[in-house]
């Protein structure tokens, strides 16, 4: 499995922890809550949701549109996907890892909108492991720009002082998490993925 489609099957299992729903809501709250999904296909979900049906996570559920309505012919009905107790329990185990995938562009983000069913001591670490990434990148960016700074123009180095300072603004961000958390203000456990957060990837460093 690629990290990335790792990535979309453990905010497919989240989202569903939330609630049921067929394909195109599901793809909807991807494009809506996680930024990281925003550019991804129907092409790219189906194969993911089977996949998840396949290994006993997901169920599938026929629906039509309004339950209320006569059958009509020709019509289809909607798949509603289901998060089984077996797929609650690897979303779980997924939820609990901190390894360094985890604090990863590509899982950052992700990781980050499901806090609010994360353990406490979990979000600690991934948060402390992405400051730990991030900090290594900027002391590699810091090195980089005073070995080559002679040697670029002036709107390359722009560009260069540009991406440390996004940098150094989601390490401050992150500096202020970990305070929050270690002061026990962190939000409460069952929190909606996407209740009370805007449309900005923190992990966007083109900000």
């Amino acid at each position: 499995m690629s990290r990335r489609s790792g990535v979309l099957e453990f905010a497919v299992l989240g989202l569903l922890r939330e609630s049921p729903m067929h394909g195109y809501e599901l793809r909807k709250r991807l494009n809506t809550s996680l930024g990281v999904f925003r550019a991804f296909s129907y092409g790219t979900l189906y194969p993911c949701l089977k996949a998840l049906v396949t290994q006993g996570w997901l169920t599938e559920e026929s629906a039509l549109d309004d339950p209320l309505a006569a059958p009509l012919a020709g019509r289809r009905a909607k798949i509603v996907y289901r998060l089984t107790a077996a797929g609650k329990e690897h979303f779980e185990d997924l939820l609990a890892q901190t390894g360094p995938d985890s604090w990863e562009d590509e899982q950052f983000g992700v990781r980050f909108a499901f806090f609010g069913h994360t353990e406490r001591d979990v979000r600690m670490r991934v948060l402390e492991g992405r400051r730990s990434r991030l900090e290594e990148r900027l002391e590699k960016m810091r090195a980089s720009l005073a070995r080559t700074r002679e040697r670029l123009d002036d709107y390359t180095l722009e560009l260069q002082r540009h991406g440390m300072e996004s940098v150094e603004r989601e390490v401050r961000w992150l500096n202020e998490l970990i305070e929050t958390e270690r002061a026990g203000r962190g939000r409460a456990k069952g929190r909606p993925a996407d209740q009370g957060r805007d449309d900005t990837d923190p992990t966007d460093t083109t900000k």
